[in-house]
């Protein structure tokens, strides 16, 4: 079920590496045109356009877009025991590690009256997308509002897909989710249109454009999000899952079996990956993949994903290459199965889950990390979602006049270099009488 790519003895470089092992791309690249569309329609028509696309994507018609507070209240009462404790716990969690990415105001003096104070201000407004198609995500609501909350947001609007099985409403247990976290604005609408509406916003259901996108989706998501980008901030362009695990003769390979599967199972574009110098390991690992992903519920969707080019084995030499493979990959999810795992040498990726007891479904959950990642090598230079995704630097300046003097002669002659002299004149007409 997957294949091997032998890499041993040959000396790759970093273009050769990634073509080993490519991404699913095809479906994304054609899903571009068409987001723009749906997206320009909503801008266009609003409401009207909204209706159609759930009527044509979800067989949703005559539903509630924008939520009514009782359909919250009855998910809540709805909600079963167990799954509203592990939300709650998952709150906390991520919350408090939120909590550490949020700067502290620092003020630099450079000279006496000479201040400069670095502070972090969050935008008023964002717009969270949970997807809704394949499976439920309660955790990317968490996951999406919680760093924003911790941020100092003031606003949060959440969208999810109306569901037919539920009768055009959003998933009862998203709408849960939500409001266990005091969302209120909520609306039954998904894919492109979604975003499409978060950006333009649509005052019929009373949706005020938003300052900034984020959440995951499938590829007409991600490219609508390409497609609003400068009129709103967005996150990193979430695609297809993707798994890689480096691991030696030490690793379990009925484990690594286990997580290659376990993301698989999100979508047939969904990459898993192993890289690995033993080929001990690597026959052990086909074997249990092979059973594993015929026994599991989804097994159709993760034969798909496992069958496709994104999706291998990879043997390499030792450690030192498999470092330079995960790095020129850089994977959403990294795991290290490794007797010495090093992570220090493995530098670009969404998250790094160390050891056999961190599966990426810990991080999926209840790690308290978050589980909003960079795909598709993003993770060379993107970070995932966090409380930083939703506040901007911003400099405060406070200088008094013995200060300005100090640099006035400075400002004039660069100002001067740069054939701008009204800019020294600015500062000189402060020490005119």
């Amino acid at each position: 079920m997957l294949r091997t790519i032998d890499l041993r003895g040959r000396a790759l470089g970093t273009a050769e590496l990634l073509a080993a092992v490519p991404r699913a791309a095809a479906a994304r690249s054609e899903a571009l045109a068409t987001a723009a569309e749906i997206v320009a329609d909503v801008a266009e028509r609003g409401e009207t356009a909204l209706r159609e696309q759930a009527e044509r994507f979800d067989g949703a018609v005559g539903h509630d877009i924008r939520v009514p507070a009782s359909h919250l209240a009855e998910a809540v009462t709805s909600l079963d025991p167990a799954v509203r404790a592990a939300l709650e716990e998952a709150i906390r969690r991520v919350r408090v590690a939120s909590a550490a990415q949020v700067p502290a105001p620092v003020t630099t003096e450079l000279a006496p009256g000479a201040v400069v104070t670095q502070r972090w201000q969050p935008v008023r407004r964002v717009g969270v997308y949970v997807p809704g198609g394949k499976a439920v995500y309660p955790s990317s609501v968490v996951m999406n509002v919680v760093p924003a909350q911790v941020a100092g947001v003031e606003q949060v609007a959440l969208a999810s897909p109306p569901q037919r099985d539920f009768e055009g409403r959003v998933h009862p247990v998203i709408l849960a989710a939500a409001s266990l976290l005091g969302v209120t604005e909520v609306y039954a609408m998904g894919g492109a249109g979604a975003i499409g509406a978060f950006a333009a916003g649509v005052a019929t259901l009373g949706l005020e454009p938003v300052d900034v996108v984020t959440g995951p989706g499938n590829n007409f998501v991600a490219a609508a999000k390409r497609a609003v980008a400068g009129r709103v901030g967005t996150d990193s362009e979430a695609g297809a899952t993707e798994i890689l695990v480096v691991a030696d003769d030490s690793a379990d390979a009925f484990l690594v079996a286990a997580d290659l599967v376990s993301q698989a199972e999100h979508d047939e574009q969904a990459s898993a990956v192993l890289v690995t110098a033993s080929e001990t390991l690597a026959t052990a690992v086909t074997d249990a993949v092979a059973d594993r992903a015929a026994r599991t519920r989804h097994s159709e969707r993760v034969a798909a994903a496992l069958r496709g080019p994104q999706s291998a084995i990879v043997l390499v030499d030792d450690l030192d290459a498999a470092a330079a493979f995960s790095n020129a990959y850089a994977p959403e999810h990294l795991e290290l199965h490794l007797s010495d795992p090093k992570p220090e040498m493995f530098v670009h990726a969404g998250a790094v889950f160390v050891g056999p007891y961190s599966p990426v479904s810990l991080g999926d959950y209840l790690a308290g990390s978050n589980h909003v990642l960079p795909t598709g090598g993003q993770a060379r230079y993107a970070p995932g979602l966090s409380a930083a995704t939703f506040l901007r630097p911003q400099q405060v300046i406070a200088y008094d006049r013995a200060a300005l003097a100090q640099v006035r002669d400075g400002i004039v002659a660069l100002a001067d270099a740069e054939a701008l002299p009204a800019h020294g004149e600015a500062v000189v007409a402060r020490f005119e009488a």
